[in-house]
Formats: structure tokens, sequence, C-alpha cells
């Protein structure tokens, strides 16, 4: 306990001494070399006091650097020199407006490093509400959104069950299939909350590297047109090719996200367009559909993990979190994600930055 007490006193000392003296050294240069100027004399060390005050804790330093200016100044830059004389005339005057100058301006500089203090702490109090916040939505959404398949996978199995002796093969073959895309429906929510939370923990840095974007683009169409196999997709890219600083694997789940998004809460039958524009400073990804469009009263929300369509209690139905997570990784590879309403439908759009991040 008294070592550690001692480390930071030690250490307020070394550095109020430490930068008395720098300020005495440059002080004695600047008066025997350049300008024996006594205001230039008294800048310097109010320079001096106020870098003691920024770089220790407390007033006490502050203004201890204070009184010990005015004694410098006196031995070394007032006359006779290299000897400390307070009977000079009016120099006692002098001394004590010097003396308050310096300790007003340390204590002050002291006060404003405290409230700068007090300001970062609070705004890290509410950088963790604000996180808190967040894992709150996702938790709920979450559970709102693995609820369903599960209630539906249990339901199916109970069908099964009981008329496991009597049951047509056809309703069995439609079960069976319900149980296999509910199954794979959770598959696909566990990759996204792996995804997610590698970002959100902290513990991994993204493994960014100059990616070709057709070749993002290509894979993740490739994997969605597995999933949704009568699917139509048309996609548009530059004709140059383009190389983005990013994490491939998360991208490729940002777009899996939007592209099933489209697919599923469109309602429509027509095409799902994925265009890629290329920006001076940045790639922008659009993916656009042609259906019932999104609520105008929850594009606001829409990417906080709450976002549901209507007040139906078939929360799949809804986007779930997946919207979520992409913000999340988008956000993460310092880029930008937004969504619309136009004349046929919806639009999402996120864009990346050409810079290595």
């Amino acid at each position: 306990m008294k070592k550690n007490f001692k480390r930071p006193l030690f250490h307020d000392f070394a550095v109020t001494i430490g930068l008395l003296f720098f300020t005495t050294g440059l002080t004695f240069l600047l008066f025997y070399f350049v300008s024996e100027n006594p205001a230039n004399i008294a800048l310097f060390y109010i320079v001096g006091i106020i870098s003691v005050a920024r770089y220790t804790n407390g007033y006490f330093y502050g203004i201890f650097a204070s009184f010990l200016s005015i004694i410098l100044i006196n031995c070394f830059f007032s006359y006779p020199y290299f000897r400390i004389d307070f009977t000079l005339q009016d120099y006692p005057f002098t001394f004590m407006c010097m003396l308050t100058l310096a300790s007003i301006t340390s204590i002050t500089t002291t006060h404003l490093k405290q409230q700068t203090k007090i300001l970062a702490f609070h705004e890290k109090q509410l950088m963790e509400a604000e996180k808190e916040k967040m894992r709150a939505n996702l938790l709920r959404a979450v559970s709102h959104d693995l609820r369903t398949p599960l209630t539906s996978i249990l339901g199916s199995i109970s069908s099964i069950e009981a008329e496991s002796g009597n049951s047509d093969p056809q309703e069995w073959q439609e079960l069976i299939r319900n149980i296999h895309d509910d199954a794979v429906w959770l598959l696909n929510m566990v990759e996204n909350l792996l995804s997610v939370t590698r970002i959100q923990t902290g513990t991994s840095r993204l493994n960014t590297s100059p990616e070709i974007v057709d070749e993002v683009v290509a894979e993740s169409v490739t994997r969605i047109q597995k999933r949704f196999p009568d699917a139509e997709i048309d996609v548009t890219v530059p004709s140059e090719i383009l190389m983005v600083s990013m994490d491939a694997m998360l991208i490729e789940q940002v777009l899996l996200n939007l592209l099933e998004n489209a697919i599923t809460h469109s309602e429509s039958s027509k095409p799902v367009r994925l265009i890629v524009e290329n920006h001076p400073r940045i790639v922008c990804f659009r993916v656009i559909d042609y259906g019932v469009g999104l609520q105008e009263n929850q594009l606001e929300h829409i990417f906080d993990g709450t976002y549901s369509e209507g007040s139906s209690a078939d929360i799949r139905k809804g986007m779930g979190i997946g919207l979520s997570i992409c913000k999340t990784i988008v956000t993460a590879h310092k880029g930008s994600i937004s969504a619309e309403n136009h004349a046929e439908g919806a639009e999402f759009l996120f864009s990346l930055p050409k810079e290595e991040m």
C-alpha cells in the first residue's frame, strides 16, 4: 500500500523538478545569448508551470512550481546574478504578482485537467450504457428469432410422433422439409452470431486483406443460390478490377443477409438486383428488391436488431438481428450502411473505403 502511494508521489516530484530544470535551461540560453527581456523570462516559466500542472496530480505541484520559479528567476535572471536577494527595490511586489499569476495559471490548468477527466469518465459511462442497450437489444432479438423456428421444429416432430402409424408419406415429407428449413435457418443464425461476436468481444482484430470485389460478390451469390435455388439475382459490377481491404468472410455474410432479406421479405417474384459501384474513395454495394418495401416509421431503427414487420407474432418474418449484424460488420470496416424505400420496393446500400484500414 505504501509503495503504491510513494510511486505517484515520486513521479510527480520528478516531473516537477525535471520540467523546471528544462525550463531553466532554455531560459538561461535565451537570457544570456538572445535577449535579456524580463517579460520573456516570465513567459517561459509560466509555460513550464502550466506543463507541471498538466502532467502532475493535484494543485500542490503547480503551486510549488510557481514558488520555485520565482526563486529561480531571482537567482539566475535578476541582478545580482547567481544569488538570491529579495531586498531589491519593488521586488517583493513583483514577487507577489508573479507568484499570484503563476499560481492562478497552475490552478486553472489543474482544474481544466480534472474537468477533462470527469468528462472522459462520463463519456465512457455513456458508451458502456449504449453497449448494454445494444447487448439487450441483441439478446431480445435473438430470443425472438430463435423461438419461432424451434417451436416449428418441435411441432413438426410432435406431429410425426403422433401420426407415425397412419400418416401420409407426403405429409411426412412436408414436415421433414419444414424441419430441414428451420434447422438451416438456425445454422445461418449461429453463423451470424459468431460473426458479430468476433467483432464485439474485441478479442481479435478484423482479418483484413486486399480482396477482389468481383470474387467476393460471386461467392456470396453462389452461396445464396444454394439456399434459394429458385431465386433470381441480377448482378452488375464495374468492368475494372476493384481491390478493397476487407475481411472477405464477414463482407460475404453482409451480402448474404441482405440478399436473403430481399428474397424472403419482399414478397415478390421479380429478380433481386445486386449492384456494385466504383466511386473515387469508396465502393458501394446496392441490394434492391421490387416488393412491399419497408415500414417508413421503422427505418430509423432498422439496424438496431429489433425491426419486425407489422405486429405479427411470427417474428421470424421480421428482419431479426441480421441487419444489426450487417451494421456491426460494416462499421468495423469503417464503412456505412443505410436503407430506404424506392418507388417499387426497398434498397439497402453499404459502402467500404478504398483506403487500407
